[in-house]
């Protein structure tokens, strides 16, 4: 698999960076501020996601973590 959890946080932090840059101003900071709403949907679907992962491994018992969410002895 590509994309990982740390992906996901690596560019919502990236993001952040973009949002906080003082030399945006107008059109460009408006274009990163929807830019940064899309990717809150998305996010937000993806850890949604990856909630359902961790309840799936809780009930029945595993402990391997998935393509996405390591094992916690990958970690």
């Amino acid at each position: 698999m590509k994309n990982k959890i740390d992906d996901l946080r690596n560019h919502m932090f990236a993001q952040l960076e973009r949002l906080g840059d003082e030399d945006l101003t107008g059109e460009e900071l408006d274009k990163e501020i929807a830019r940064a709403r899309a990717m809150n949907g998305v996010a937000g679907s993806i850890i949604d996601s990856a909630r359902v992962e961790v309840d799936f491994l809780k009930v029945t018992g595993r402990d391997k973590g998935s393509d996405f969410l390591p094992a916690p002895d990958d970690v």
